[in-house]
């Protein structure tokens, strides 16, 4: 994406209208993140064009690059916005165990928002796989802005109870690796490459997984 003058037709000078084309450009920059995200997690970023993305945020080109002069800046407003909608959920659901040694429910807690993230929002996953698979710079971004902040909890609490005598000593972060590759796997076969999975409920799986994955941690 090539950078343009950063002037808009249309746009008055006086306090008024600045603060009017204020509230609109924040509520368009949105739309045009919500709408990348759907665009790039269909189509990939080499298939989808400036062009698609601006007919579809119901803009000109020129608006597109007046809000995002190149794709990082386009990359860094989508990961900011996925980690809002992620981070707080996660937060809400594991804080009460962060500070307890209740292993059990530390993880099924923690398996349980693996398996509804998933579902409820599949195309965060494909958009993370498009970017991969395709050399994209904003699969690294995630991992260095987002997952990596994340998976640094999940190893501290598996660290301080490895301190403890409550789990056996191994290398947390690799242990916090184990635990999301095996939930997460099973969610994205369900979820991404819509494998059947029986009629088994998640409650089952996540009670599976737990059990499987603490009779091999516990001290």
């Amino acid at each position: 994406m090539a950078s343009i003058p950063p002037t808009v037709p249309g746009i008055t000078s006086a306090p008024v209208g600045v603060e009017k084309h204020r509230l609109a450009s924040a509520d368009r920059k949105s739309a045009i993140v919500e709408t990348a995200i759907r665009l790039f997690a269909e189509k990939g970023f080499r298939g989808t064009t400036t062009r698609e993305s601006a007919a579809a945020c119901g803009v000109a080109e020129p608006v597109l690059y007046q809000h995002f002069a190149t794709k990082r800046d386009l990359f860094n407003a989508i990961i900011d916005a996925q980690s809002q909608k992620d981070a707080g959920p996660f937060e809400e659901i594991l804080q009460p165990f962060l500070e307890k040694s209740d292993d059990l429910g530390f993880l099924t807690a923690l398996a349980g928002e693996i398996l509804a993230w998933h579902a409820n929002d599949p195309g965060c996953m494909r958009l993370l796989l498009f970017s991969a698979l395709e050399g994209s710079e904003l699969s690294e971004m995630f991992v260095e802005r987002h997952a990596s902040v994340f998976l640094s909890k999940i190893s501290g609490y598996l660290a301080r109870r490895m301190e403890e005598g409550g789990l056996r000593k191994m290398n947390p972060e690799l242990a916090s690796r184990a635990f999301f590759g095996m939930v997460g796997h099973y969610a994205m076969d369900k979820n991404i490459f819509r494998m059947r999975q029986g009629d088994v409920p998640d409650a089952e799986v996540i009670e599976t997984m737990v059990g499987i994955y603490l009779r091999g941690m516990q001290a």
